[in-house]
C-alpha cells in the first residue's frame, strides 16, 4: 500500500541532537496542525552513536527502536522518509546512502563540507527519483510567504535591490570551545554556510532569481578556542586542560551578488557579533516600494508603497490569516509563531512532497545552489575579484 493509502509514513531519524529532536517534534504535530493531509508520521526507528541520545529520542518522542548505527534506519522495512540531523561532515555519506535505499529524505543545510559533496547528494537523489526537504527553514514564516505574494504581484515593482544581513552571537565568547564547526574538514566554511545560506536562500526565494556573480571578504576575528571536552554539539564544554586549537574557518562574511535577473544584493553575516541574538534580516526593494522582515519579529512584515503615495513610509503588518499557513497556528494576528513552528511547516511540506511525488519542500537543488554560492564567496576572498556562480541545476523552488 502507498502512504496515501494507509495514512501512515514510517519516518527514521539519523542524529537524535538539537536538531533531530526539532525534527521528531514538526512530525508529531502535522497530524494537529495539518490534519487535511491526511498523514500520520510514525515514527519507527532513532539512530545515534551516542546510545544517551538515541535513547532519550526514543522515550521522548516515541520511536519505537533505538540503535547506533544509522544503517539500521535505512535497512528499516517500516522505514518510508528518513530525517538526517547528523554534522555537516556526515551529510553526503548518509544521504547518498538514503537515496541508495530509495528513502526519500529531509537534511540540514549545508549538505556536505563542500559544493562538491552537495552535488553528489542532488545527483544521488535525482538518479533515485526522490523528492528532498532541506532545513531552510526562515523561508517557512507566514510573514515571508506574504512578501513573496506580494512581490510576484508587483506591489513592489521592479526589484532593484536586496540587503540581507544574518548576524549572531553565539560564537562570540572566545573563551567557547573549537567543536567541529570550526574546522575545515568537519564543516566546511564556517558563517557562509552555517548562516549565511539562509540569506542566500531567502533572498532567492523572495526574488525568484538565482545569484549569478559574487565579491566577498571573510575574516576570522577569533582564530583560536580552547580544546572541546565533555558533551557533544551545542552542550559542548571547554576541555579541562584547555589547550588552544586553530580556527579554520570564517567568523565573518560581506558579500556583493548579482542576479541573474539584473538585481543587485549585499549580504553580510557574521557568528561572533556581540549584542545580535538572531538578528537576521532581508529588505527588498522595488521601484513602488519595498519589504522588509527580521526574525527576531518573525510574525511581523514591514511594508512601504511608493514615494508618490500619500501615506509614505514603513507600515508593521502582523500576520494573521492571508500569511501563508499562519492560521494553522493562530486565530488571530499578534498571536505569534515560534522557530518550532516554521520547522513544522518545513516538515509537513516534506512530507506533502513524500505523499503526492512533487517537489514542494525546499530541495536538494536549493541546497546546492546556496553552496555554490558559498563556494565562490571563498574564492573571491582568496583571489579579491569577482566570481560567476555557476546556475542552477536540478529541482530547485526557490524560482517558482
Amino acid at each position: 500500500m502507498t502512504t496515501t493509502e494507509t495514512g501512515r509514513l514510517g519516518i527514521g531519524l539519523i542524529s537524535a541532537g538539537w536538531m533531530g529532536r526539532l525534527h521528531s517534534r514538526a512530525y508529531r504535530a502535522i497530524p494537529d496542525k495539518y490534519a487535511d493531509l491526511g498523514i500520520r508520521p510514525d515514527l519507527v526507528i532513532v539512530a545515534d552513536p551516542v546510545a544517551a541520545n538515541a535513547q532519550a529520542a526514543r522515550r521522548q518522542f516515541g520511536y519505537r527502536q533505538a540503535a547506533a548505527d544509522y544503517r539500521a534506519v535505512l535497512d528499516h522495512p517500516e522505514v518510508e522518509a528518513v530525517s538526517i540531523c547528523a554534522p555537516n561532515y556526515l551529510h553526503r555519506e548518509f544521504a547518498v546512502a538514503a537515496a541508495a535505499a530509495g528513502k526519500p529524505f529531509w537534511i540540514e543545510k549545508p549538505m556536505g563540507v563542500s559544493a562538491a559533496e552537495s552535488a553528489e547528494v542532488v545527483a544521488a537523489a535525482e538518479a533515485a527519483g526522490l523528492v528532498t526537504g532541506v532545513g531552510f527553514t526562515y523561508r517557512q514564516a507566514p510573514a515571508i510567504e506574504r512578501a513573496k505574494e506580494l512581490i510576484r504581484q508587483g506591489a513592489i515593482g521592479r526589484i532593484t535591490n536586496v540587503r540581507c544581513h544574518f548576524d549572531a552571537d553565539y560564537s562570540a565568547d572566545p573563551r567557547g570551545p573549537r567543536t567541529w564547526r570550526f574546522e575545515l574538514a568537519k564543516a566546511g566554511s564556517g558563517v557562509l554556510g552555517d548562516l549565511l545560506s539562509h540569506g542566500f536562500d531567502l533572498a532567492q526565494y523572495l526574488v525568484g532569481s538565482p545569484v549569478a556573480a559574487v565579491a566577498a571578504l571573510t575574516s576570522t576575528f577569533i582564530t583560536e578556542r580552547p580544546a572541546p571536552g565533555a558533551g557533544t554539539g551545542h552542550n559542548a564544554e571547554v576541555s579541562r586542560d584547555a589547550r588552544p586549537l586553530p580556527v579554520q574557518n570564517e567568523d565573518y562574511a560581506a558579500v556583493l551578488a548579482r542576479f541573474a535577473s539584473g538585481v543587485v544584493g549585499t549580504f553580510e553575516s557574521t557568528r561572533v557579533q556581540v549584542g545580535s541574538r538572531c538578528d537576521y534580516g532581508i529588505a527588498v526593494h522595488g521601484t513602488a516600494g519595498a519589504i522588509a522582515w527580521n526574525f527576531e519579529r518573525l510574525n511581523e512584515l514591514e511594508v512601504c508603497p511608493a514615494p508618490s503615495a500619500r501615506d509614505y513610509g514603513y507600515t508593521r503588518q502582523m500576520s494573521d490569516r492571508r500569511f501563508g499557513d499562519f492560521d494553522r497556528f493562530q486565530p488571530g494576528a499578534g498571536m505569534g509563531l515560534s522557530f518550532d513552528d516554521l520547522k513544522t511547516i518545513e516538515g509537513a511540506r516534506f512530507v506533502r512532497s513524500v505523499a503526492s511525488g512533487q517537489q514542494l519542500a525546499a530541495s536538494a537543488a536549493d541546497a546546492l545552489a546556496t553552496s555554490r554560492i558559498a563556494a565562490a564567496c571563498v574564492e573571491s576572498a582568496a583571489s579579491g575579484r569577482w566570481q560567476s556562480v555557476p546556475s542552477p541545476t536540478g529541482q530547485t523552488t526557490f524560482d517558482r
